[in-house]
């Protein structure tokens, strides 16, 4: 299964690719920031993690932003796709099955798993 870490500039994206690295398991890195998420990876995350964890709640762009007062699904994904910057990364995929930022416990189960 191909894994695929869409990342930005943080620390948790660095603690991501060592996470992997150390284990030497190979991924495709896709900047987020410079490239973005196609719509149809970024439902495939929400539908594996829940829309509500992919935006980055904390960050003063998310409050900034139309989306941070809306439910509408496809306005928050629209607003996900047009800024990037909105997303909590690193998103960590495989296939149908996702984490949103460092989560090593879960990356973990899916090695021990053979899910990745």
């Amino acid at each position: 299964m191909a894994l695929q870490i869409f990342c930005g500039k943080g620390f948790d994206t660095q603690k991501a690719e060592r996470f992997f690295k150390e284990r030497r398991i190979s991924y495709q890195k896709i900047d987020t920031l410079k490239y973005g998420i196609s719509r149809r990876e970024l439902e495939s995350v929400a539908s594996a993690v829940g829309l509500d964890h992919l935006c980055d709640r904390d960050s003063k762009a998310f409050r900034e932003n139309v989306i941070a007062y809306t439910q509408d699904r496809e306005r928050i994904l629209d607003g996900l796709l047009e800024h990037p910057a909105l997303l909590r990364l690193p998103i960590v995929r495989a296939g149908r099955i996702a984490t949103v930022g460092y989560a090593p416990d879960i990356w973990e189960t899916w090695i021990r798993n053979g899910q990745i």
